[in-house]
């Protein structure tokens, strides 16, 4: 084996195993935030899930992953429920009594929208 293949071969066995623990361990974080229930992710400018579905009396978090503000608002007139901006890394909480569909979007960022369905 020459020394370009040997140096190669040293490369694979030390790099590879340490991207792959890298690659594991970063996505972890995003995969329990999306499981918590009664939980909305703000990331790239959209609402994860889009629609959700949570019982009367239930309690409802925003959390914004995204490295701008947002403002979560009721499309209703009168507003069932307003943040003031949500920054990076915060979250706004609302609880929802009554059965119901409610829309939703960023006051910011009017194009981003979400709709919480309450049964």
């Amino acid at each position: 084996m020459n020394m370009s293949r040997l140096f190669q071969h040293a490369l694979m066995r030390t790099v590879c195993p340490a991207l792959i623990a890298c690659a594991t361990v970063a996505t972890a974080p995003i995969a329990q935030a999306q499981s918590v229930p009664n939980t909305v992710v703000i990331d790239n400018f959209t609402f994860n899930p889009p629609v959700l579905h949570v019982s009367a009396g239930s309690t409802v978090t925003w959390q914004n992953h995204d490295d701008m503000p947002h403002m979560i608002v009721s499309s209703a007139t009168p507003r069932a429920f307003s943040s003031p901006p949500v920054d990076s890394g915060e979250h706004y909480t609302t609880t929802f009594a009554k059965p119901g569909t409610y829309a939703y979007f960023c006051s910011m960022h009017p194009r981003m929208t979400g709709t919480v369905i309450v049964k």
